[in-house]
């Protein structure tokens, strides 16, 4: 194991006004589409400008932007208590989730479980592994893909994989992967965790969770920019078959330079592959600084506070919301369903109301720097809509 080697703020007691006022557009704008794209802080701007500082300074400073993403690597690890050897850099978490399905050989077991909450480019990749000899069990239906008894139904000794999102991007549900992952271990299967929805504001413990693999990006919760996405594997998971999708940063030395040399480090490092998109880095690192502040456990009980008051006030308006009424499903978003659910993001984003429309659905997202007004201004907004 090695040691985080940065200097991180003590964290102190979670203060919301205080969080907000890092967010400079907060002062003019209702932003509830983190789900999306994390509201601007002053911190990234800052960090943008530090790239671009160390470009007319420097002109190719490799060791200060490799220091930066070792950083990045390293607060990630911190952040959601693992160690920097269990986290890859990745692109995305379509990249992510590809380097752990094609690690799989799909001989004995052949199975890889998923359901209907999980992001589309991670169900893509999921069943583009069929090419290679994978099958896929489903479980259909969303809102039973919230009860474990489903997931008891399809997880069995044939299974290899078993897939579930830390939150739904549908509507912010929160499957019970406590028990889906201890099923998927119980059966001799391996846990992937998509948690791009829920990441930055839903308290993660890699350790507690006891999940194989987790993957999570910058740019929305985590308050950074697309370009960059971190894969933890759990320390002691091996793979069946090396990575296909390789280059220089997937090598035990990525600076020896040695085109015939294809060796893979131990680690999760096996998983990465070419220079990773450092203005990202960047970005990550300032959103992390910036998430390290606050108690993970505190922050996400104002969050679920502000979710439940606007749940509320969306059905007092007339609005159907797509939530379980089983509060522990809820997580930091809320859903109503409308018949033209772009039509209303629009109006309510000429009232600077920001939000992320759907399918059928309008998403309104929560964040640590959300207060009681924003709430306010959205179900005014939303009541205002109905009477139209």
């Amino acid at each position: 194991m090695t040691t985080n080697k940065f200097t991180v703020h003590d964290r102190v007691d979670f203060d919301p006004a205080d969080f907000r006022r890092e967010f400079p557009p907060l002062a003019n704008m209702t932003h509830l589409a983190s789900c999306s794209q994390g509201a601007l802080s002053a911190q990234l701007t800052y960090s943008l400008l530090d790239i671009a500082g160390s470009l007319q300074n420097s002109g190719a400073p490799w060791e200060l932007w490799m220091n930066k993403v070792e950083e990045a690597r390293a607060r990630f690890a911190r952040f959601i208590n693992a160690d920097p050897s269990e986290i890859a850099i990745v692109s995305s978490a379509s990249e992510g989730a590809y380097q752990v399905a094609s690690s799989f050989a799909w001989n004995n077991r052949t199975d890889i479980v998923t359901s209907a909450l999980e992001f589309p480019s991670v169900g893509h990749v999921l069943r583009a592994q069929q090419a290679q000899g994978a099958k896929i069990k489903m479980v259909s239906d969303r809102f039973e893909s919230l009860e474990v008894e489903a997931w008891d139904n399809v997880i069995d000794e044939s299974t290899a994989l078993v897939s579930a999102p830390l939150i739904s991007y549908h509507d912010g549900a929160r499957p019970p992967l406590a028990e889906i992952t201890a099923l998927a271990h119980q059966r001799g299967a391996r846990m992937f965790v998509d948690a791009y929805q829920g990441a930055g504001v839903v308290p993660i413990d890699v350790k507690a969770m006891d999940c194989d693999y987790l993957v999570a990006g910058s740019l929305k919760y985590m308050l950074g920019l697309a370009g960059i996405a971190f894969l933890y594997v759990k320390d002691g998971v091996d793979s069946e078959r090396d990575p296909e999708l390789t280059g220089w940063f997937g090598r035990v030395n990525p600076f020896a330079f040695d085109p015939e040399l294809v060796d893979y480090p131990k680690d999760a490092r096996r998983f990465e592959a070419g220079t990773p998109a450092i203005p990202a880095a960047y970005a990550a690192v300032a959103g992390l600084g910036l998430l390290e502040r606050v108690d993970q456990v505190a922050g996400f009980a104002h969050v679920m506070r502000l979710a439940d008051k606007l749940a509320a006030g969306a059905v007092a308006a007339g609005f159907k919301v797509s939530r379980s009424e089983n509060s522990d499903r809820h997580g930091p978003q809320v859903a109503v369903f409308d018949d033209d659910p772009v039509a209303l993001g629009a109006w309510l984003h000429e009232r600077r109301i920001m939000t992320a429309p759907r399918g059928e659905l309008l998403r309104m997202s929560l964040h640590y720097y959300n207060s009681d007004a924003d709430i306010d201004t959205a179900i005014n907004a939303l009541t205002e809509y109905r009477s139209l």
